[in-house]
């Protein structure tokens, strides 16, 4: 071969890895931004399911939901995990996934309603077949430990509902419900919030993720964990010390979420504990210390967590959120 070619084989070499490079690119920015997928509104007539994916629920409590569901023009299903005790349990994992993987399966079902948090969904969800859901996507909802679905959900690229349980319903706000109803049924949804002095102004628009900061924080480093780049993150969180928020906040720094989101929505921080020796910061200040650096907007106390204001947040949709001195909005925009 003669040494002239080297030079043409050389710069053929410099285009195809330009474009190699590119096309990486492309690929991955399109990762990064799916398109979430909708499950399809709720309409009178359809059929909802009530399980347990945590902690048990062995009283005879679902009456109110059940009679809301009705008014709704909705039906209700109850799951076989409803009644069941193992310890803190409803059932051992197994039984948990297995009546989560029944409703799911299921086309007639088109929302699943996880009747409480507490602890257990994680050690459920590595159970759970996606392949059907991913067929007949129907929505999940719930708040507390039912963020691991919201989570697993959105790195899967679908949408699901963060808001009000069943056994949350008795004592929730009417807005709260209200809400709820609006989310399930594809009316439209947005919020104004009043002005609070710890906000921080700005406008943003990104996809709406997040959900309870100990759930969050436990995720982190796993399949189920959020992307954070361009997103707008919601936090709340209940019964936690405050040294505790300061290290949850902490972590998802050092993981680089919250230097490459767009925006904050924090929602109520709820009974939280200190020690003998204060932190030195309430909830919301520990927030803020560890976000101030970045030029994002944040809105603090935004009505949604464990709080009978507990207002519906469609999680995966984007959102605009911008905060003034007037106040703040969130607008839920697809």
């Amino acid at each position: 071969m003669k040494m002239s070619c080297f030079p043409h084989i050389k710069k053929r070499f410099t285009i195809c890895k330009i474009v190699f490079l590119t096309f990486a690119l492309q690929s991955f920015t399109c990762q990064s931004q799916q398109n979430m997928i909708t499950p399809p509104y709720l309409q009178k007539g359809d059929t909802v399911a009530i399980l347990a994916t945590a902690r048990k629920n062995i009283d005879d409590n679902l009456k109110p939901t059940i009679d809301l569901l009705h008014s709704w023009g909705l039906e209700a299903v109850i799951g076989s995990t409803i009644g069941l005790d193992v310890n803190q349990l409803a059932g051992t994992d197994e039984q948990r996934a297995a009546d989560f993987q029944k409703q799911l399966d299921n086309p007639n079902i088109k929302a699943i309603w996880c009747v409480r948090g507490g602890y257990g969904t994680v050690r459920m969800v590595d159970l759970l077949d996606f392949t059907k859901f991913r067929q007949h996507p129907k929505w999940i909802i719930g708040f507390s430990d039912v963020t691991v679905l919201h989570n697993h959900l959105n790195t899967m690229g679908y949408k699901s509902i963060h808001g009000v349980m069943p056994v949350t319903i008795p004592r929730a706000t009417p807005a709260a419900v209200s809400s709820m109803k609006s989310g399930l049924f594809g009316e439209p949804l947005s919020y104004t919030v009043g002005p609070d002095k710890m906000n921080r102004y700005g406008k943003a628009t990104g996809e709406l993720v997040g959900g309870n900061l100990s759930i969050l924080y436990s995720l982190l480093g796993s399949q189920s964990a959020i992307d954070c780049k361009d997103k707008i993150l919601f936090i709340e969180d209940l019964d936690e010390y405050l040294y505790h928020i300061d290290r949850m906040m902490m972590n998802l720094r050092r993981n680089g979420c919250i230097e490459n989101l767009k925006g904050i929505v924090v929602g109520a921080m709820t009974k939280m504990k200190d020690n003998e020796f204060p932190w030195g910061k309430n909830a919301v200040e520990i927030v803020d210390d560890v976000t101030k650096k970045y030029n994002i907007p944040v809105i603090f106390n935004f009505p949604a967590g464990h709080i009978q204001d507990n207002r519906a947040l469609i999680m995966g949709s984007t959102v605009t959120i911008e905060v003034n001195e007037s106040g703040s909005t969130v607008v839920f925009i697809k």
